[in-house]
Protein backbone atom coordinates (compact mmCIF):
# COMPACT_ATOMS: atom_id res chain seq x y z
CA UNK A 1 0.00 0.00 0.00
CA UNK A 2 2.84 2.28 0.92
CA UNK A 3 4.07 2.14 -2.96
CA UNK A 4 0.59 3.16 -3.97
CA UNK A 5 0.86 6.26 -1.94
CA UNK A 6 4.59 6.97 -3.20
CA UNK A 7 3.42 6.97 -6.59
CA UNK A 8 -0.18 8.81 -5.89
CA UNK A 9 2.14 11.76 -4.05
CA UNK A 10 5.13 11.48 -6.55
CA UNK A 11 2.14 12.49 -9.25
CA UNK A 12 0.66 14.92 -7.04
CA UNK A 13 4.22 17.17 -5.95
CA UNK A 14 6.16 17.04 -9.02
CA UNK A 15 4.22 19.62 -11.03
CA UNK A 16 4.68 21.85 -7.42
CA UNK A 17 7.88 21.18 -7.64
CA UNK A 18 8.48 21.89 -11.54
CA UNK A 19 6.60 25.19 -11.04
CA UNK A 20 9.10 25.92 -7.73
CA UNK A 21 12.35 25.17 -10.39
CA UNK A 22 12.99 22.22 -7.18
CA UNK A 23 13.08 18.29 -7.37
CA UNK A 24 11.94 15.60 -5.57
CA UNK A 25 15.58 13.82 -3.52
CA UNK A 26 12.97 11.40 -2.19
CA UNK A 27 9.89 10.29 -0.98
CA UNK A 28 8.93 7.61 1.76
CA UNK A 29 5.33 6.58 3.69
CA UNK A 30 6.01 4.34 6.76
CA UNK A 31 4.24 4.37 10.21
CA UNK A 32 1.71 7.43 9.07
CA UNK A 33 4.22 9.50 8.22
CA UNK A 34 4.61 10.55 4.64
CA UNK A 35 8.42 12.06 4.57
CA UNK A 36 8.99 14.08 1.43
CA UNK A 37 12.44 15.23 0.74
CA UNK A 38 13.37 18.38 -1.88
CA UNK A 39 16.54 20.04 -3.51
CA UNK A 40 17.78 22.14 -6.08
CA UNK A 41 18.70 20.95 -9.29
CA UNK A 42 22.14 19.16 -9.17
CA UNK A 43 24.61 21.30 -9.80
CA UNK A 44 23.41 24.25 -8.08
CA UNK A 45 25.48 26.03 -5.28
CA UNK A 46 22.84 27.02 -3.35
CA UNK A 47 20.31 24.42 -1.48
CA UNK A 48 16.74 24.51 -0.50
CA UNK A 49 15.42 27.35 2.15
CA UNK A 50 13.21 27.07 4.18
CA UNK A 51 10.88 29.43 2.29
CA UNK A 52 10.72 27.12 -0.77
CA UNK A 53 10.29 24.01 2.06
CA UNK A 54 7.66 26.10 3.82
CA UNK A 55 5.61 26.53 0.36
CA UNK A 56 5.93 22.96 -0.71
CA UNK A 57 4.60 21.75 2.50
CA UNK A 58 1.99 23.95 1.73
CA UNK A 59 0.64 23.30 -1.56
CA UNK A 60 1.29 19.89 -0.85
CA UNK A 61 -0.62 19.82 1.82
CA UNK A 62 -3.70 21.55 0.08
CA UNK A 63 -3.84 18.76 -2.49
CA UNK A 64 -3.51 15.73 0.12
CA UNK A 65 -6.39 17.28 1.68
CA UNK A 66 -8.62 17.51 -2.11
CA UNK A 67 -7.76 14.10 -3.15
CA UNK A 68 -7.72 11.02 -0.68
CA UNK A 69 -4.31 9.44 -1.69
CA UNK A 70 -2.97 8.90 2.02
CA UNK A 71 -4.88 6.16 3.92
CA UNK A 72 -6.27 7.27 7.70
CA UNK A 73 -4.26 9.75 9.70
CA UNK A 74 -0.71 10.73 8.30
CA UNK A 75 2.01 13.56 9.28
CA UNK A 76 3.23 15.22 6.25
CA UNK A 77 7.55 16.26 6.48
CA UNK A 78 9.03 18.26 3.78
CA UNK A 79 12.62 18.85 4.51
CA UNK A 80 15.72 19.14 2.50
CA UNK A 81 18.20 16.51 2.29
CA UNK A 82 20.75 18.37 4.58
CA UNK A 83 25.10 18.36 3.91
CA UNK A 84 25.29 15.13 4.55
CA UNK A 85 22.89 13.29 2.62
CA UNK A 86 21.50 9.83 2.06
CA UNK A 87 22.33 7.60 -0.59
CA UNK A 88 19.98 4.93 -1.32
CA UNK A 89 18.55 5.08 -5.35
CA UNK A 90 21.16 4.75 -8.21
CA UNK A 91 19.83 8.49 -9.50
CA UNK A 92 21.36 9.91 -5.93
CA UNK A 93 24.63 7.96 -6.36
CA UNK A 94 24.60 9.97 -9.35
CA UNK A 95 23.97 12.98 -8.38
CA UNK A 96 26.60 12.97 -5.90
CA UNK A 97 29.82 11.98 -8.40
CA UNK A 98 32.77 14.18 -7.17
CA UNK A 99 31.20 13.85 -3.26
CA UNK A 100 33.00 12.91 -0.14
CA UNK A 101 31.07 9.33 0.82
CA UNK A 102 30.98 7.22 3.49
CA UNK A 103 29.40 3.35 2.47
CA UNK A 104 28.89 0.70 4.80
CA UNK A 105 27.94 -3.01 2.96
CA UNK A 106 26.05 -5.96 4.55
CA UNK A 107 28.84 -8.23 3.66
CA UNK A 108 32.53 -7.75 2.63
CA UNK A 109 33.76 -6.61 -0.38
CA UNK A 110 37.37 -6.92 -1.02
CA UNK A 111 38.17 -7.60 2.28
CA UNK A 112 36.39 -4.30 3.39
CA UNK A 113 32.41 -3.81 4.87
CA UNK A 114 33.01 0.06 5.11
CA UNK A 115 34.27 2.20 2.13
CA UNK A 116 35.12 6.34 2.49
CA UNK A 117 36.18 8.49 -0.26
CA UNK A 118 35.47 10.57 -3.00
CA UNK A 119 32.87 8.90 -4.93
CA UNK A 120 34.24 9.61 -8.99
CA UNK A 121 31.06 7.31 -10.78
CA UNK A 122 28.13 6.02 -10.46
CA UNK A 123 25.86 3.51 -13.19
CA UNK A 124 22.58 1.84 -11.86
CA UNK A 125 24.11 -0.83 -10.56
CA UNK A 126 27.35 0.29 -9.08
CA UNK A 127 29.40 3.45 -7.39
CA UNK A 128 32.96 3.52 -7.70
CA UNK A 129 35.13 5.15 -4.40
CA UNK A 130 38.35 6.89 -4.55
CA UNK A 131 39.22 5.18 -1.32
CA UNK A 132 40.85 8.27 1.11
CA UNK A 133 44.54 8.09 1.28
CA UNK A 134 44.78 5.57 -1.43
CA UNK A 135 45.11 6.56 -5.17
CA UNK A 136 43.26 2.97 -5.59
CA UNK A 137 39.11 2.96 -6.60
CA UNK A 138 37.01 0.41 -5.89
CA UNK A 139 33.65 -0.43 -7.92
CA UNK A 140 31.27 -1.91 -5.35
CA UNK A 141 27.85 -3.21 -6.07
CA UNK A 142 24.57 -0.85 -4.98
CA UNK A 143 23.22 -4.55 -3.93
CA UNK A 144 25.92 -4.57 -1.18
CA UNK A 145 25.47 -1.23 -0.12
CA UNK A 146 23.77 -1.59 3.55
CA UNK A 147 23.79 2.36 3.93
CA UNK A 148 25.61 5.64 2.27
CA UNK A 149 25.62 8.88 2.91
CA UNK A 150 27.33 11.84 1.54
CA UNK A 151 30.14 13.09 4.05
CA UNK A 152 30.40 17.00 4.36
CA UNK A 153 34.32 18.04 5.45
CA UNK A 154 34.29 21.15 7.53
CA UNK A 155 36.90 23.87 6.83
CA UNK A 156 39.49 23.68 9.69
CA UNK A 157 39.55 26.80 11.72
CA UNK A 158 42.67 28.09 14.28
CA UNK A 159 41.24 27.92 18.02
CA UNK A 160 40.53 31.47 18.99
CA UNK A 161 43.63 33.20 20.09
CA UNK A 162 46.51 30.66 18.94
CA UNK A 163 49.55 31.33 17.51
CA UNK A 164 48.22 30.49 14.14
CA UNK A 165 44.76 32.34 14.43
CA UNK A 166 46.77 35.97 15.31
CA UNK A 167 49.05 34.90 12.17
CA UNK A 168 46.25 35.22 10.29
CA UNK A 169 44.75 37.61 11.95
CA UNK A 170 47.53 40.08 11.24
CA UNK A 171 48.27 39.12 7.70
CA UNK A 172 44.30 40.35 7.12
CA UNK A 173 44.46 43.43 8.80
CA UNK A 174 47.88 44.30 7.33
CA UNK A 175 45.62 43.59 3.58
CA UNK A 176 43.24 46.52 4.53
CA UNK A 177 45.43 49.53 6.15
CA UNK A 178 44.31 52.19 3.75
CA UNK A 179 47.69 53.79 1.75
CA UNK A 180 48.52 57.59 1.37
CA UNK A 181 47.28 57.17 -1.96
CA UNK A 182 43.94 56.25 -1.33
CA UNK A 183 41.20 59.14 -1.67
CA UNK A 184 37.93 59.12 0.51
CA UNK A 185 34.29 59.57 -0.63
CA UNK A 186 33.45 61.05 2.54
CA UNK A 187 34.07 64.86 2.98
CA UNK A 188 34.41 66.92 5.66
CA UNK A 189 31.61 70.12 6.01
CA UNK A 190 32.31 72.78 8.85
CA UNK A 191 29.85 75.18 9.63
CA UNK A 192 30.55 78.73 9.17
Amino acid sequence: MSVNVVTSVTAMVSPILDDLGLELYDMEFSGGVLKVTIDTPAGQEAGVDIDQISRVNRLLGRELDHNDVVPGRYTLEVSSPGLERNLRTPHHFQREVGKDVSIRLVAEHEGQRRFAGALVAATDATATVRVTDTAQSVEIPLALIEKAKTVFVWESQPKPNSKEARAAKRSTSQKSVPSDHQTSDHQEVSAQ
